[in-house]
């Protein structure tokens, strides 16, 4: 079996050795490196349908993914890339990813540590926001809800800090989870990552004019039953909002006007229309409900507020520099390689689910079993994936399939664009749709 990647340590031993002075030069022979490897075209295929191509194939098809090690070795990232510069790829092979997750962390003289947990309802954007801190898309996303099935965990580390993200399932209430059939861990796991947290995430999306005034029942039954542990109010997809005056509102109801211990003076700006009343819990005051009232929709211990769009690389810049300066003093808990704790069989099983989920009509994706039958590395260093999908009816077999396969080839195509992201190597996916039995 080929070493990983060893095409490439081949070439850059030969450009090492020929290596032209000067930076256009250095440009020059960065232009040639896809054709030096030949696979400028090389991507997706499936079982069903043609070759991926056109114009969404040029994002996939850089040999060394989106802010490859070579690219940061030659100092050509792309301009804005402080959220992913030599971001670790996993490993496609699962010992590997093992032997690392228990390797003894290479921890600095001074190292500091963050565990940051993300809490939110449905669809709030956890898993967004994660990948976009990590510099690297390894969680699943999805616009339906319950996309994250059970806790996923991603590790940024910057110098001598370390920040170990949580992001848990969007938190539900026991009857739904029984109503529904869903799994267990989508009820337990936000509760288990609070317990060893040291600060608390809590996502709003400001979108959604149904959920947007209020924190969900579970969220404030966490928040309250942690409460000595500090938290933070991150307002998302502000983007969407055509008026931002909203915000004001939104602020003093989601954290009963105080921040910080401070009362905040926005009462004015929320009630400067005549004949408005103010029914907030930020206009009668911070204290006027007690933390085990039910009728509670505001958190008034929140340290900071963060508006932003979980999609900005700015705005989440930002977000992300506060949560490396909140690190404490501490030992790192994973080597500085380790980017997630998930295998690579599983992250390329979560990936095929957010793009069923994404594709596929109602209750259809959830009835979806996956089988992986293949996973091996090719003799040019391909990772070679192949994966049964099971339903239970014919008729669900036909829509996943699509009209001539069309639709099963783009799932195809589109999770191995991904996970060559991921692995930062060359992916042939292959997906067969079966009649569960």
């Amino acid at each position: 079996m080929a070493a990983p990647g060893r095409r490439g340590a081949e070439l850059l031993r030969t450009v090492l050795g020929v290596w032209p002075p000067g930076l256009d030069a250095a440009r020059e022979w960065v232009t040639r490196l896809p054709l030096l490897l030949g696979s400028q075209q090389r991507c997706v295929s499936c079982v069903s349908g043609p070759a991926f191509s056109g114009p969404r194939l040029a994002s996939a098809s850089r040999p060394n993914g989106q802010s490859s090690a070579l690219d940061c070795f030659l100092g050509l990232s792309q301009p804005d890339s402080s959220l992913n510069f030599r971001v670790p790829a996993v490993s496609m092979h699962r010992d590997e990813q093992d032997l690392l997750l228990v390797h003894h962390p290479d921890m600095p003289e001074n190292p500091r540590v963050l565990r940051a947990v993300l809490l939110g309802a449905p669809n709030a954007g956890k898993s967004t926001l994660s990948n976009q801190l990590l510099g690297r898309k390894v969680f699943p996303v999805s616009q339906k809800v319950h996309t994250t099935r059970s806790q996923a965990l991603g590790v940024i580390t910057e110098k001598e800090t370390q920040v170990i993200l949580l992001d848990t399932p969007g938190l539900i209430s026991p009857a739904k989870q029984k109503r529904h059939h869903l799994e267990l861990s989508l009820l337990e796991d936000p509760w288990k990552s609070m317990e060893s947290a040291d600060l608390v995430v809590v996502l709003v999306d400001v979108s959604d004019k149904w959920t947007r005034n209020q924190l969900s029942p579970q969220v404030l039954q966490c928040l309250t039953q942690f409460s000595q542990v500090p938290s933070i109010l991150v307002m998302n997809k502000v983007d969407c909002l055509k008026q931002k005056s909203v915000l004001l509102e939104l602020t003093a109801v989601l954290t009963e006007g105080v921040v910080n211990g401070k009362k905040l003076k926005t009462r004015q700006a929320v009630c400067s229309q005549p004949g408005n009343h103010c029914s907030s819990p930020a206009a009668k005051g911070p204290n006027t409900l007690s933390v085990g009232d039910p009728q509670r929709i505001g958190w008034p211990n929140f340290q900071e507020i963060f508006m932003l769009s979980a999609l900005s690389q700015e705005d989440v810049k930002t977000l992300k520099q506060y949560l490396l300066a909140q690190a404490r003093p501490g030992p790192w808990e994973f080597h500085s390689g380790v980017l997630t704790s998930q295998t690579p069989e599983e992250i390329c099983a979560n990936m095929i689910r957010e793009k069923l989920l994404e594709y596929l009509p109602q209750e259809v994706p959830y009835n979806v079993q996956q089988k992986t039958v293949m996973w091996e590395e090719g003799p040019d260093g391909k990772l070679l994936i192949e994966q049964k999908l099971l339903v239970p009816k014919e008729s669900h077999m036909r829509i996943l399939i699509g009209p001539k396969g069309h639709l099963i080839s783009q799932v195809a195509q589109e999770v191995g664009r991904d996970l060559m992201n991921i692995f930062l190597c060359e992916v042939q996916l292959r997906l067969s749709v079966k009649l569960l039995k």
